[in-house]
């Protein structure tokens, strides 16, 4: 029989030991799944809003799509490029995060919802440096972490990687914090704790960020450093009564449009706290409202529970990682992931406060989508350089 080149690649693609083969299909398509949902939440909160769609209701439904499109790519590209090229590259992709960064504090930058944090390229496009901020942190504090362990010369950081692991990660945060985006600062400051926990520092470091962490919230609050919206949203989460009309407004509407879908919901497209519009920024930090209210308690459910199955998987990927690198990465990605998700569903029950922050895979913005797919083909970058365990 005549041997095929076509077969032939065939065979390769779906040999045991193919790239193709060691994919962790679960975790890509249960985030496959939230990002196709959640493009018909997303469309259910904007058809109707004239001012944000420019009079075509399918405006965000296609963009949703199109940053889903590019994520997909995004995520094919770092699975592609391969563990080792990515751990060579780290710190270029630290510094192009950085500058990304600091561009946002020149003239290129544009505040959205109080925060300077975006940069506008024209045409509708823009991206949020914060969201890819939180993949240099991982990434950088990756490679400090576990440079001499997995070189062999030790078992566990020293306290000299340490700091310099902590010093990267503050070098980013505390430009964020100029802008200021509370919200991604918090996101930073649990993802770098869950990191130094994978890589098992010393708890001396641990206690004692925790109590810096303290100190330097209060010394944020008492030198003025946040702006006045952020300090009402403190105080309205510490009194849900105080001016609800005004700063305490966008909870109160979120907790009754969740408490209006009941068990199962109005039905997509049927919510009227959504075709009112009474939830403000509900196609982004509070599109779980949209969840709670035209899908109800059971599509809350799903929701999480898809949530759950990436944080799942993802620490299998931990758990099974070859070497200290690709742990703390996985590790890094989880906290990232689980954090994130708890404060944004949290904000719209009442029981965190609004920090303003996307729920990955669900809220429109590319920036979010974009940073969210490179994550997940981070930890594929990671299950596919080790043997295949059962």
């Amino acid at each position: 029989m005549r041997f095929s080149p076509q077969r032939g690649r065939l065979g390769r693609a779906l040999a045991k030991d193919a790239p193709l083969r060691r994919i962790d299909w679960i975790i890509v398509l249960a985030a496959l799944a939230l990002s196709l949902g959640s493009s018909l939440l997303v469309w259910s909160a904007t058809r109707g809003r004239d001012s944000l769609t420019h009079g075509d209701p399918q405006y965000f439904l296609y963009r949703h799509l199109t940053n889903l499109l590019i994520g997909l790519v995004l995520f094919g590209a770092v699975v592609a490029i391969g563990h080792h090229r990515i751990r060579a590259a780290v710190p270029i992709l630290y510094l192009s995060t950085i500058v990304l960064l600091l561009a946002t504090l020149s003239p290129l930058g544009s505040t959205v919802n109080g925060a300077h944090s975006w940069i506008q390229f024209g045409g509708g496009f823009s991206v949020q440096p914060a969201e890819f901020a939180k993949l240099g942190i991982v990434l950088g504090m990756a490679m400090i972490l576990s440079s001499r362990i997995d070189s062999g010369e030790r078992e566990l950081p020293n306290d000299k990687s340490v700091l310099q692991a902590l010093v990267l990660a503050g070098v980013p945060m505390g430009i964020v914090l100029l802008y200021p985006d509370l919200g991604s600062v918090m996101v930073m400051v649990v993802t770098i704790l869950g990191i130094l926990l994978a890589a098992g520092v010393p708890n001396r470091w641990l206690f004692g960020l925790l109590a810096a962490g303290g100190l330097g919230a209060t010394a944020v609050w008492k030198l003025g450093i946040l702006s006045k919206y952020q300090i009402d949203r403190f105080a309205a989460f510490a009194n849900p009564k105080l001016d609800p009309a005004g700063v305490g407004y966008n909870t109160a509407q979120a907790r009754i449009a969740i408490g209006s879908g009941g068990l199962t919901g109005k039905g997509l497209f049927h919510g009227s706290q959504t075709i009112g519009q009474f939830v403000p920024e509900q196609q982004t930090d509070f599109v779980f409202t949209v969840v709670g209210e035209e899908l109800g308690f059971v599509g809350g459910l799903a929701l999480v529970l898809l949530i759950g199955v990436i944080l799942w998987r993802g620490c299998r990927i931990a758990r099974q990682a070859t070497d200290v690198f690709s742990t703390v990465v996985a590790c890094g990605v989880i906290t990232w992931f689980a954090f994130q998700s708890f404060e944004n569903i949290g904000m719209t029950l009442g029981i965190m406060p609004v920090a303003g922050v996307p729920l990955p895979f669900v809220s429109y913005g590319g920036s979010s989508m974009f940073a969210g797919w490179i994550a997940i083909g981070l930890l594929q970058a990671v299950r596919t350089q080790r043997p295949i365990a059962g």
